[in-house]
């Protein structure tokens, strides 16, 4: 992709760290990247363009936007990436009338006044960097939550190894952050309140001031510092702004920080206060990771709230943990590795923005319908989740006079990644899809499709074993029995083409099952599927449509691309890829019920009606 990075800070704050090392791992996969900043030169391999963004007046910001306009031309940009509010202002009009859309990260909170509600400068698709700042936005801001994407700033651990967390470090507590604005208040805090009695009760210990902008430190700070200069000499070590934050974390047994800062130090192996700018969210363990994660380690809170930090508290935590200090422990190291990969949060802000591309080029709903059995005659079920051979190739009738033309997702996935030209993306397009596999589908469904020219989409469930609707007939004896396709009627559907797609292993209502046997069910069919029909398998349907955010992720984690359900989702595939909006098809569908479950508005109606 060509990607345009901009950015409005004058100083390497933590949203230029990330940038940068968010454009370092896109041109590392062969993307080509621009960078706008106000900054001259920026630690990079990419283009750099130096211009005032963070200038908020007129006449700068009108050539601010025609700065990004020509660059837009230029390189061919297919995406813009900004990284504050100031940049995602010019950057939104900059977009304007191009096709191009606008991604934006959101690194802290916004400031709650009438323009930043009835003004959505912020593009295409938000980027949060937290849990917290996501509801923020949501509540506070009042953002649509389908546009907001959860991804927290990536970081790379390369050269760090979860056996470092065990070694044996110095008795230090490194203070690491900036000392301007609220984390210098904090950081004067520390140096009055804190660091002085510390250093008295612990002879050996050192107290390290690491980070830019030391001379912004509070006057309090500079005085109480100081003092304790004076009086402790080189056990007070004021290192200021460097280059190799790394080396201080590997020789301290303590860091006290937020954002960025905290998640290298647990990364490194390193203890951790999580002290940020609006909360003290304590000492870092497994036990209290996650809630501190959720505020991005004490920097940013779900709501507005006090922002004042019990001293007496963190001294006490300060003082119990240095009097018999320990590591962070593998465990917990490894999964900041994890969480924070770098290659994989790149990988992930590469998806957002092909989707921010695909819902530009595609804006409308596209219709994805939802078919079970295609029997020769009427079934007597309750479920009526069945539609006669006859009704069904009426239904084909219609989309050829409509002028649909049917795609597969993995089609969709070959456009969005820029596998095919998007030019060539069909006017109207139109998903089929066919849950469970059932017999009737291998010797009436296919032989139809293929008399039509068409394909679909049709999902399996991984176990071979399982030759019947026992999950329909278990529940009622009087629901009728129906094969299930066998390996070979399978093996004919990818042959013609069709898309393979995964239904678990044996159809179990996955928000009822616990998480391990959850993910079993789902990674599992997978991996069979791919193996027994020798294709690749990259959507997935939940059985009886029934999902939750931790279902959601297990899908995710297992590879899957999409995760389509029943009835639940967003108004457009994009708005959320593993809760994509499928419409029910039943027996008695007509030519008009047919008109309104494939038009443009049929997903907003179906939300106002069912409130789904």
């Amino acid at each position: 992709m060509r990607i345009l990075h901009v950015l409005s800070a004058d100083f390497f704050a933590g949203s230029v760290s990330y940038a940068v090392h968010l454009a370092e791992a896109h041109r590392t996969q062969g993307h080509e990247v621009v960078m706008v900043s106000d900054m001259a030169e920026l630690p990079t391999g990419a283009l750099c363009v130096q211009a005032p963004i963070t200038n908020r007046r007129h006449p700068q910001r009108l050539r601010n936007i025609l700065l990004l306009r020509r660059l837009l031309r230029e390189h061919r940009i297919e995406v813009v990436h900004a990284h504050s509010r100031a940049a995602s202002w010019v950057a939104y009009f900059a977009v304007k009338g191009t096709g191009v859309p606008l991604v934006s990260t959101v690194h802290g909170r916004q400031h709650l006044h009438t323009s930043t509600s009835l003004f959505d400068i912020y593009g295409d698709r938000v980027i949060a960097i937290c849990a917290n700042l996501k509801t923020h936005l949501v509540e506070e801001v009042k953002m649509q939550a389908e546009k907001i994407v959860l991804l927290p700033n990536g970081v790379s651990f390369a050269s760090q190894t979860p056996e470092l967390a065990t070694q044996a470090r110095p008795l230090r507590l490194s203070f690491i952050g900036r000392f301007n604005g609220g984390k210098g208040e904090r950081a004067a805090q520390l140096l009055q309140h804190v660091f002085p009695a510390l250093l008295r009760e612990f002879e050996v210990l050192r107290v390290a001031l690491v980070g830019a902008e030391l001379e912004q430190l509070p006057a309090a700070g500079k005085a109480a510092l100081q003092q304790l200069q004076a009086e402790f000499g080189e056990r007070v070590e004021v290192v200021g702004f460097t280059k190799d934050v790394a080396q201080w974390l590997q020789q301290s047994a303590l860091v006290v920080g937020a954002g960025r800062v905290a998640i290298e130090a647990l990364g490194a192996g390193c203890s951790l206060l999580a002290l940020g700018e609006a909360s003290y969210a304590g000492l870092v363990t497994e036990a209290t990771y996650e809630q501190a994660a959720a505020s991005n380690f004490g920097d940013i809170s779900a709501r507005l709230q006090d922002t004042t930090v019990d001293y007496p508290l963190l001294l006490d935590d300060a003082r119990t943990f240095l009097a018999a200090p320990y590591p962070v422990g593998a465990v917990l190291q490894a999964r900041v590795q994890r969480d924070y990969s770098l290659p994989a949060i790149a990988t992930q802000v590469l998806g957002v923005y092909r989707s921010a591309v695909m819902k530009k080029w595609v804006p409308s709903f596209i219709p994805i319908l939802m078919y079970h059995k295609i029997p020769l005659e009427p079934l007597q079920t309750k479920h009526r989740i069945f539609v006669t051979l006859a009704n069904f190739e009426q239904h084909l009738q219609f989309f050829r006079r409509k002028n649909f033309t049917p795609i597969t997702f993995r089609d969709y996935l070959a456009f969005a990644n820029g596998e095919k030209e998007l030019s060539e993306f069909p006017a109207r397009p139109i998903i089929l899809t066919f849950d469970d596999g059932y017999t009737d589908n291998y010797t009436n469904l296919l032989p139809l499709m293929q008399r039509y020219g068409y394909r679909g989409v049709i999902y399996l469930l991984g176990d071979a074993t399982v030759r019947y609707n026992f999950w329909d007939v278990d529940a009622d004896p009087t629901e009728p029995r129906c094969e299930l396709m066998s390996l070979e009627q399978k093996r004919t559907f990818v042959a013609a083409g069709w898309e393979i797609g995964a239904h678990t292993l044996r159809h179990p209502n996955l928000p009822t099952l616990p998480a391990e046997q959850a993910a079993q069910e789902i990674a599992q069919s997978k991996q069979q599927l791919e193996q027994e029909l020798e294709t690749t398998v990259v959507s997935f349907a939940y059985p009886y449509g029934g999902l939750n955010e931790q279902v959601k992720h297990l899908v995710r984690e297992a590879g899957f691309a999409f995760g389509v359900a029943t009835d639940t989702g967003g108004l457009h595939l994009e708005d959320d890829r593993f809760q994509i909006f499928r419409i029910n098809m039943f027996p008695e569908e007509t030519a008009s019920s047919l008109l309104k479950k494939t038009a443009s508005w049929y997903r907003k109606y179906y939300r106002f009606k069912r409130k789904k």
